[in-house]
């Protein structure tokens, strides 16, 4: 993992067994996943976010939107390079590597439950 990626906090609860960070500093969300050489095995929570940009990405995004209570309201999958998403209905998102949230669409509806404290079973 990324040295500026390790400094980050960690979310208590894990996206189908993908880490998750959290951007806590304004220097991790302008930055969020982007010139990293290779994908990270880890996803990144950028709090307080309607919008992102992909500028300076090597790799796909997916984007799991995020409202006030923690619940994904929308997954934007394999986002290329250069380009701004926008979710009006998000308070925060989750950006993931595309190939890590291939394996998880069950992963999603997980991490909603669990960063908003429904019970559900483990992904």
């Amino acid at each position: 993992m990324p040295p500026r990626l390790r400094r980050l906090p960690t979310l208590p609860v894990r996206l189908g067994g993908i880490e998750v960070r959290v951007a806590a500093t304004a220097r991790a969300r302008l930055l969020g996943l982007s010139g990293l050489r290779a994908p990270p095995r880890c996803g990144l929570l950028l709090p307080r976010t309607r919008s992102v940009h992909t500028f300076g990405m090597r790799f796909a995004l997916d984007l799991v939107w995020l409202d006030a209570h923690g619940r994904a309201v929308r997954v934007d999958a394999a986002v290329p390079a250069r380009r701004l998403r926008t979710c009006r209905a998000a308070r925060a998102v989750i950006e993931l590597p595309a190939d890590e949230t291939q394996r998880s669409s069950r992963a999603v509806a997980y991490a909603s439950s669990r960063l908003t404290g429904s019970r559900t079973s483990d992904v």
